[in-house]
């Protein structure tokens, strides 16, 4: 390995990104990171913190008021959710259908919760009856679900879970991290208290700051836990409920923080919220509801033209996320390799995917930047090419042309 002072300059190759995320980053979100670093309390920084809230309302399909971002990747707004909503001993339902359910599972029982899960088989999704019997059953304080489970390429549907945990007066969280901005996501309409997502996917951000946006309800429960911090105390009444075992991940502190108080929590992460500043911009420059079928068309040229290839494509069509696609690894075929192959000669990530699936499938994502026909179809050419290569029998070019047609008939 080289010395330290020998490294060179950074030169990171340029890679189409059609993975399961992230995806290549707008350059007009990498300009905006670009500029200079302005203290945490200056007027303009906060008169852009302000921004961003009123940016993501919009992006969320949200009235919340309490609408901010938590810095750090997707991951950090999960685990900001769990910690400040899950109190030791609180039943969690939460339906399991690929990894980030399990991630959830995970999150909850490190927050001294007791998960109560309703599982199915990868690739399916949970009947909402399902989750309504576990709520009766098990009385739980929360239930917590994934929207689009990337390791499956499955989009759980939400608007009648929102319903039933209104029904029972059970506060809902959803992880909204691979679909916000890629597919139809309805914070307000589908009784969603808590949803937090990600910048590195569907929005074309760079990973680093995750967007949250809290309901009243959500806020009123974790208002009962509010225990600030001695050295920014200010005298405000706290809560009396068990303390949030987190200090970085507490939103009792951040919603201050994010407030007129601005009362100091950390040094905001000033570079990432002007990228999560513009990435909200481009969402609600192109419109919400446009961009969401530029997704859907994408997802399904690249569905039509794996098919038309003679491949197999993973999942169900009616539950299949748009903006991930499945396809199974023929049989007798190197997964590794042909991504390699993908990667060296064509400058193109695709990626394997987890657990059970692990090898089995390939995942081909088409979000943000990367929705665009001619990603599509380049992706589609490269494939055939890697996978002719390899000795497998295809419908040679079928699946550029299927692609295209169905894009312009979408």
């Amino acid at each position: 390995m080289s010395q330290p002072s020998t490294f060179a300059q950074l030169d990171p190759p340029s890679r189409l990104l059609m993975g399961a995320g992230p995806t290549n980053v707008h350059p007009r979100i990498l300009r905006a990171m670009s500029y200079d670093v302005i203290g945490q309390m200056d007027p303009e920084m906060t008169a852009y913190m302000d921004e961003v809230m009123a940016l993501y309302r919009e992006v969320f399909r949200t009235k919340n008021h309490w609408t901010l971002l938590v810095n750090g990747s997707a991951r950090s707004a999960i685990e900001a959710a769990l910690v400040s909503l899950v109190s030791p001993g609180m039943k969690v339902v939460i339906p399991r259908f690929g990894r980030f359910g399990l991630l959830l599972t995970e999150i909850v029982h490190r927050c001294g919760g007791i998960p109560c899960t309703v599982d199915v088989e990868w690739g399916e999704v949970v009947d909402p009856a399902r989750i309504e019997a576990a709520i009766i059953e098990h009385k739980p304080g929360l239930v917590a679900c994934v929207h689009g489970d990337t390791s499956t390429t499955t989009a759980q549907p939400l608007e009648e879970i929102g319903r039933i945990c209104r029904k029972h007066d059970v506060l809902f969280y959803v992880d909204a991290t691979a679909t916000l901005g890629g597919m139809t996501f309805e914070t307000d309409a589908w009784n969603i208290d808590v949803a937090t997502a990600g910048l590195q996917k569907c929005l074309n951000g760079p990973p680093g700051s995750a967007p949250i946006t809290l309901s009243d309800r959500a806020v009123a429960a974790i208002l009962k836990r509010r225990h600030d911090e001695a050295g920014i105390a200010t005298g405000q009444p706290q809560g009396e409920g068990p303390v949030i075992q987190s200090n970085y991940f507490d939103l009792a502190m951040l919603m201050n923080y994010w407030s007129p108080a601005r009362m100091n929590h950390h040094t905001e992460a000033t570079s990432m919220l002007y990228a999560a500043r513009e990435t909200a911009r481009l969402v609600v420059e192109e419109g919400v509801e446009a961009r969401v079928a530029r997704h859907v068309r994408a997802g399904r040229a690249m569905v039509a033209g794996l098919r038309a290839m003679g491949l197999k494509v993973y999942g169900d069509d009616t539950t299949r996320m748009s903006n991930v696609t499945g396809v199974w690894v023929p049989d007798g075929v190197d997964n590794a390799r042909i991504r390699e192959l993908m990667r060296d000669d064509f400058g193109i990530e695709i990626v394997s995917s987890f657990g059970p699936l692990t090898g089995k499938i390939w995942r081909i994502g088409a979000m943000g930047l990367n929705a665009r026909k001619d990603k599509v179809l380049l992706t589609l050419a490269a494939l055939d090419s890697v996978l002719a290569g390899e000795g497998v029998t295809l419908n040679r070019g079928a699946g550029v042309d299927a692609a295209r047609a169905a894009w312009d008939a979408a």
